[in-house]
């Protein structure tokens, strides 16, 4: 048997392929978008890609079942309940794929969404233990797939919540100690919420330290699933929604090429959005007015979907030449709508003069200094509910970044701002999202909460 797992980690975002070395027979599970990875591997192995499968319908990324399709001709799989409008062969449970002594089967485990599989994985078709379990969204290392987000448009919290105790408590854990967990996500996804660094695990190891693999009635698991979850990032709708739908294909031989000045200027004139890819401090020192910035150097893709509308035109500025990966990055997470990318920003900027602007960052110490005085900042912490948990700076608003944009008519405009997360990198994504929506006297708060406790706490010993 061939078993490979393909980790994105702006994604957190696991895909899979199995193979039987004997018949050359493949199987692609989850896959993004950007499907080349997986045919070359196919190519360079000898292996024939019989299928891809999902295991649900993905919210926070655009699965490349299509793109696959389009390339192989191969048969597009769901679980039972999946509906679409392109074709598909619905799974339905203990029903099995044969890629000749490797063999897959079909568990039903709906809850994160109600079409929701799993897959067994045997090495031998006979064999009594399978090797494996690819979960999906259903379990996770150390927690189990939120079952709250719109992905399941139709179904309330309540019944997927009891679905899911049924699919982990009784059916999954089930299942021998010594099967191995293969989950589609891990640490970092908006897909739960305790989500582990690990990426593969075994039934047992399950059993003992994930919280909702313990023993408890099915109330009981309801709430604990529920509760503390952060709140997803406003492209997750849209992703779903376009995963089920017949689409355009991602072509990066297409992908959108380097604008003149006049051109970047017209597109603004237009109405584009400017998605400035630079690290917090290069984007401080000097940016284009207007311009957000959601640095590459992080969860870029989910970040954007977070701030930017889909279906918006987008202009990027990338760092080091990375406009390819930046542009590929987007188009993960279906923003498609990339005129181009303006090359070398600094020559750009000289020519630009009058659009090219600063950004304020504030330290910890002038921040006190300025909560001290006659009319202080309002300090707007952008981090994750669980974070604040651990402390907050005294008086601060909280509004994370996945529900800034949604949020901006609570903000006042008419007096200063300060925007922290956690390092100083989210914030900066936060800052330029109010600059750009008009709001005037916005900071961010160099080195985060990080930097505010090291200075205050030793104060407070």
């Amino acid at each position: 048997m061939f078993f490979s797992q393909y980790y994105l980690d702006c994604l957190s975002q696991a895909s899979y392929m199995i193979a039987d070395e004997t018949t050359g027979k493949a199987v692609v599970v989850d896959p993004r978008r950007d499907v080349s990875e997986y045919l070359t591997d196919a190519e360079n192995n000898g292996f024939t890609i019989e299928a891809v499968i999902n295991t649900h319908f993905h919210a926070d990324f655009i699965a490349g079942h299509l793109e696959m399709a389009a390339r192989t001709g191969v048969w597009i799989g769901y679980g039972n309940r999946a509906e679409t409008e392109y074709p598909i062969r619905k799974l339905t449970e203990g029903e099995r794929v044969s890629l000749g002594d490797v063999t897959l089967e079909v568990l039903e485990t709906p809850g994160h969404t109600p079409e929701s599989i799993s897959i067994l994985i045997y090495e031998h078709a006979d064999d009594a233990v399978p090797y494996g379990v690819l979960t999906g969204d259903a379990l996770f290392i150390g927690d189990v797939g939120r079952p709250d987000l719109l992905a399941s448009s139709g179904v309330s919290e309540d019944e997927l919540g009891r679905m899911l105790y049924d699919s982990v408590q009784r059916k999954l854990m089930s299942l021998p100690d010594e099967v191995r967990v293969f989950p589609a996500h891990g640490a970092g996804s908006a897909c739960g919420k305790n989500l582990s660094t690990e990426r593969q695990s075994t039934i047992g190891m399950q059993r003992l330290t994930n919280y909702a693999c313990a023993p408890m009635t099915e109330s009981e698991f309801v709430n604990i699933v529920t509760a503390g979850q952060q709140a997803a990032p406003a492209y997750f709708a849209y992703d779903a929604t376009l995963n089920r739908k017949e689409r355009e294909l991602y072509d990066p031989a297409s992908a959108p090429g380097p604008l003149t000045v006049e051109e970047y200027t017209a597109l603004r004139a237009d109405g584009a959005m400017v998605v400035d890819a630079r690290n917090p401090q290069e984007f401080a020192a000097g940016h284009l007015r207007g311009a957000i910035n959601v640095p590459a150097d992080g969860r870029f893709a989910e970040q954007a979907g977070a701030v930017l509308e889909p279906g918006q035109q987008v202009v990027v500025i990338a760092p080091d030449n990375r406009e390819a990966e930046v542009i590929t990055r987007l188009a993960r997470v279906g923003l498609d709508q990339v005129a181009g990318y303006l090359p070398d920003p600094e020559a750009a900027f000289a020519t630009m003069a009058d659009e090219v602007a600063p950004a304020s960052r504030v330290t910890a110490s002038q921040l006190r200094d300025a909560l001290e005085s006659p009319r202080p900042p309002l300090v707007i912490d952008v981090r994750a509910a669980a974070e604040r948990e651990d402390g907050a700076i005294e008086g601060s608003a909280h509004i994370a970044l996945n529900e800034l944009t949604a949020r901006l008519g609570e903000i006042p405009s008419d007096r200063p701002l300060v925007l922290h997360c956690a390092g100083g990198h989210r914030s900066s994504i936060a800052a330029s999202l109010l600059r750009h929506n008009g709001f005037a006297d916005v900071s961010d708060l160099l080195g985060g909460y990080g930097a505010w406790q090291a200075l205050t706490e030793p104060a407070n010993a």
